[in-house]
């Protein structure tokens, strides 16, 4: 048995244990932002981690973290993911590898004045799954279809919602 049929065994017996726990409700998901000082890199704080994300050396930047557009490839490869292997554990479909590769598009010209006919953000995500396997095509497919349906990254890129957002003048010490 691969290691990773080995981790979908575990998978599903979390997944189960934690279907029972749940009491319902939102679970509220924060991030924090900190643009350092001379460097600008920002440094992205969520939960007990630290994120760097920065610019190249052609943007004032010292290329020591993916930019925004970047990170948000990322996020969606990291979710698709994720939700192939919760989806596989509970479909009880073995898998002995998953890969996911994201590709997007992002102009930075449409920041230019006078650009409004190019859009300000990343544009035309799509992804590729390869997936080694004794599943049949259509448990793949079925699978598949499952991770198309509740992926929260790839809904949310695929039906945006409002973002609220306000400015706090903060006071200097």
């Amino acid at each position: 048995m691969s290691s990773l049929r080995e981790y979908l065994s575990q998978k599903r017996a979390a997944l189960l244990a934690r279907r029972e726990s749940q009491t319902g409700g939102p679970v509220p998901l924060r991030a924090s932002v900190t643009a350092e000082g001379r460097s600008g890199v920002r440094r992205i704080r969520i939960r007990d981690f630290q994120i760097l994300s920065d610019s190249g050396p052609d943007f004032a930047g010292y290329d020591l973290g993916p930019g925004s557009p970047e990170l948000q490839a990322g996020v969606l490869g990291s979710c698709v993911t994720h939700i192939f292997l919760i989806k596989a554990a509970e479909l009880e479909i073995p898998l002995d590898s998953l890969t996911v590769d994201v590709e997007a598009e992002y102009d930075p010209r449409a920041q230019a004045p006078g650009n409004t006919d190019i859009p300000v953000y990343p544009q035309n995500f799509r992804y590729e799954v390869r997936i080694d396997s004794p599943a049949s095509d259509e448990e793949l497919a079925r699978l598949h279809a499952e991770v198309e349906r509740v992926c929260p990254i790839l809904n949310l890129i695929r039906n945006p919602q409002e973002i609220k957002g306000q400015v706090v003048r903060a006071v200097s010490a």
